[in-house]
């Protein structure tokens, strides 16, 4: 209840124009729809655009005084920005496909939905991975995260070849599998 709670708050602070909600809101939804434009043929400077039309948005439906929010805040920043984003594309001929009806394409509480469920699954990933210990964790980070070779990873981990990395690396994601698949099936976040 405390996250509802202060879901409310930031709205309330956003409405108000407090400075500290709005940076809020910013810093814990940004990264999110840079990702979002980032990895749908867009730039750094696209989704700052989208972002600043999103929150504009929220604000507006904020201030008109009768909006009821139905999901948490990213999940709806994330959906509108979807949505400005999509039409954008189409605008610039950037989209491949053609697209008359955006609303038809994008099925809202679909999107909401899936998007909620892989926050949470990487949630529980992120805790997982952080129960794993050294030196898996760092080994599995240095491979899947920073896209580091075998070869590098064996000489800055002290292991004497590639191959032995890999048989450590194959045990180290298998130990994570199953914690990750432990807290997955209980539920945990």
């Amino acid at each position: 209840m405390k996250v509802a709670y202060n879901e409310k708050e930031l709205l309330k602070g956003l409405a108000q124009n407090d400075k500290t909600a709005i940076e809020t809101i910013y810093k814990q939804n940004y990264n999110m729809v840079q990702s979002l434009i980032i990895n749908n043929n867009g730039l750094a400077d696209d989704a700052k655009d989208i972002f600043q039309e999103a929150l504009i948005v929220l604000y507006e439906k904020v201030t008109a005084g009768n909006f009821e929010l139905n999901c948490q805040i990213k999940t709806y920043l994330y959906s509108v920005s979807r949505r400005l984003w999509l039409k954008r594309l189409q605008q610039t001929n950037r989209y491949s496909s053609d697209l008359v009806h955006t609303d038809q394409v994008v099925a809202v509480e679909e999107d909401l939905e899936e998007h909620q469920k892989k926050d949470d699954e990487f949630e529980m990933m992120h805790q997982a991975l952080a129960t794993l210990g050294e030196p898996c964790k760092s080994l599995l980070e240095a491979f899947y995260l920073q896209k580091r070779n075998m070869q590098d990873i064996a000489s800055d981990f002290g292991y004497t070849n590639a191959d032995n990395a890999k048989t450590q690396k194959y045990k180290c994601l298998m130990r994570l599998k199953k914690t990750f698949f432990a807290k997955y099936n209980k539920g945990d976040l």
